[in-house]
């Protein structure tokens, strides 16, 4: 395995690489993409069955956009839990600074009457959040967990030894931080799944074709220990690519 800083000079050198490629894709490109993987969320059986579902709020360009899936989502009955970024508290050594926890929107109107912050992300007011279920605080294995997490990333390819997604994100550690936490205080990694993404919740990328690195492309996802592998990814010419642990 890579010493550490090996592995952070790989992850940025990628990065850097698939952004310039992202920053020229037309915006009809990206919304065509990101059409075609709302069809295939919508009729994928793990999203249908599942009632409680994480999804990320996209940015304006550059990443598949969800504000349909999250409109259908809800429109369907389902509790939709999105990201909310806070200042951890106490943090040790190894805790990012900022802290990932994943609360419920309320409605339709909820969600329309979000604010966009600098990134133009939809975002959840601090004045607001005290009032949402949350899904790491006061959590135990008996608590309610999601069903499936919708995740963004930078880029993304199949690992050839266990067939798993491996996902490369933005380097702030938000979603594997968050894993991290979710499977400690749900002790997910006794119940079923412990092989590759080891968590009771689905774990699916979604990425434009241009963030999936296939066998063809002469480059791959450079992972450490606390990266997280992910069950299966929706690329935007609406293929859903799954591990070894499938849902029809």
């Amino acid at each position: 395995m890579a010493s550490p800083i090996m592995l952070k000079t790989a992850k940025k050198e990628l990065r850097t690489l698939i952004k310039q490629t992202l920053s020229k894709i037309p915006a009809e490109s990206v919304k065509a993409q990101s059409d075609a993987i709302f069809k295939s969320v919508t009729s994928f059986k793990a999203y249908r069955e599942a009632k409680r579902v994480g999804i990320y709020l996209s940015m304006p360009t550059g990443e598949v956009q969800t504000d349909a899936i999250v409109r259908h989502a809800l429109e369907s009955g389902k509790k939709v839990f999105v990201p909310y970024l806070h200042k951890a508290e106490s943090p040790l050594p190894d805790t990012p600074r900022s802290v990932m926890e994943m609360v419920d929107l309320c409605s339709l109107s909820d969600y329309d009457s979000l604010k966009r912050d600098n990134w133009g992300i939809p975002t959840i007011s601090a004045d607001t959040v005290d009032q949402r279920e949350h899904i790491l605080e006061n959590a135990t294995k008996e608590s309610e967990g999601l069903d499936m997490i919708l995740m963004p990333g930078v880029a993304f390819d199949i690992d050839p030894k266990t067939g798993f997604v491996r996902r490369l994100g933005h380097g702030k550690g938000f979603y594997d931080f968050f894993l991290h936490r979710y499977r400690d205080n749900r002790e997910s990694h006794e119940r079923g799944l412990s092989k590759g993404p080891g968590t009771d919740v689905w774990l699916y990328g979604l990425a434009l074709e241009e963030q999936f690195l296939g066998s063809n492309t002469g480059s791959s996802i450079p992972v450490g220990e606390h990266d997280s592998l992910l069950h299966g990814l929706i690329i935007g010419d609406g293929k859903l690519l799954e591990g070894p642990i499938k849902r029809d």
